[in-house]
């Protein structure tokens, strides 16, 4: 029997009780971290964390609400997984960033591409992090331009086989993945029509990770060199020729990832926590702060409007639209407002370390702000999206010298 809705969030609340992270702080005080940033990297602590925390779930009916019953899934309605979400933002629960790209973009790919087989080896796994995934798609020259990607996979003669020789760049968790969804030519026929996606096991001989030391220490970024990858047919996704829609359903799922973010599902966006926040500092009364705090609620605000109409689209067509780049800039401008109402906050303590604790702390985050304008896709990308297929504007004429 299907639970209601009342139902079905308070016995979420219930199991968010028992896993909620007590190092964190209460629900309603928001954590207090020694560092907030965009771009720092997972310790083997925080991924951990974000494995035994979604096996828990899984294992409880949360991992996987609307997944198939007899794939580990609960069966249940988009509403519902909705619903748990919007309760799992009143629990300091562990962060779920390791995972990300894992269960918003990988799972969902091979759910809509994979072969029965992929399936079966590796999709519930994904659910419940006992397999996490990457996403193998940029290249040192196929940045923006992803359909220019050069990494070759090359039919065996005796059939059933292919070859995987190629590198990629910028591979988010590429160093603690069992497998990746790597986009890759195979043909020399037309444009968008030449290539194929293959899912790649990560152990597999020929598979280097090498990490990208960043600025902050951190090395969440990774290259991946494939060399003479032999994979089986059934990991291919989609049919021969087809990869560019696989890469356009992928990156519809990464841009519903990150719409969540940009209407409070990332932690940064708690705005009685933040008030709060403003409070204990004194700075409650300024105008310049007030002025500021608002421009980042009115963003939040508006960005749960789009989200809620997003939502309402994935459940009409079953796979996310274009609207979703919608989100990815409602993240950027959030994430700025963000970054301007700390600095108006915190003025000198944000760029001098007095120990006391959420002052600058928020340094790194600050700096870290406008590299999301490239990560997910350029703004610049995503305004093209909207323009021509949301507003159906004409494309670009191109400028011949």
């Amino acid at each position: 029997m299907t639970p209601t809705i009342d139902e079905f969030v308070d016995g979420a609340r219930r199991f968010l009780g028992t896993v909620a992270d007590g190092r964190n702080g209460s629900a309603g005080a928001g954590p207090v971290k020694s560092r907030y940033a965009l771009f720092s990297g997972s310790t083997d602590e925080e991924l951990s964390a974000a494995v035994e925390y979604q096996r828990a779930a899984f294992d409880a009916g949360f991992g996987w609400i609307t997944g198939a019953a007899d794939r580990g899934g609960a069966g249940l309605p988009a509403a519902y997984e909705r619903a748990f979400s919007a309760a799992e933002r009143e629990f300091p629960i562990p962060s779920k960033g390791p995972l990300s790209v894992s269960l918003g973009m990988v799972a969902p790919t091979l759910a809509q591409f994979g072969s029965p087989e992929a399936e079966r080896k590796w999709l519930t796994g994904l659910r419940r992090a006992d397999v996490i995934g990457c996403q193998l798609f940029s290249e040192p020259a196929a940045g923006s331009d992803l359909a220019a990607v050069r990494t070759k996979a090359v039919p065996h003669a005796a059939g059933g086989e292919w070859t995987l020789n190629g590198q990629k760049v910028w591979t988010s968790g590429a160093h603690y993945s069992d497998i990746g969804i790597a986009l890759t030519r195979t043909s020399d026929g037309p444009r968008h029509k030449n290539l194929t996606a293959f899912v790649v096991d990560m152990r597999a001989p020929g598979v280097e990770v090498r990490p990208l030391r960043q600025i902050t220490g951190a090395a969440d970024f990774n290259e991946v060199f494939l060399t003479d990858v032999t994979l089986p047919d059934w990991c291919r996704l989609g049919e021969i020729g087809e990869g560019w829609s696989v890469a356009i359903a992928m990156l519809m799922h990464e841009r519903n990832a990150i719409g969540g973010s940009s209407s409070g599902g990332s932690g940064l966006f708690r705005m009685d926590d933040l008030a709060a926040w403003i409070a204990d500092l004194g700075r409650h009364e300024n105008p310049a702060v007030i002025e500021a705090f608002a421009k980042v609620y009115s963003g939040v605000t508006s960005a749960k409007a789009m989200r809620r109409r997003a939502d309402a689209n994935l459940k009409a067509n079953g796979v996310p639209g274009p609207e979703m780049s919608l989100g990815k800039l409602a993240l950027t401008a959030n994430l700025q407002a963000l970054g301007e109402l700390v600095t108006v906050v915190l003025g000198p303590r944000l760029v001098a370390d007095t120990g006391a604790p959420r002052t600058y702390a928020w340094s790194e985050f600050v700096l870290s702000v406008p590299g999301m304008r490239i990560g997910g896709g350029t703004d610049e990308i995503h305004r093209n999206t909207v323009a021509e297929r949301v507003l159906r504007l004409p494309k670009d004429t191109p400028v011949r010298h």
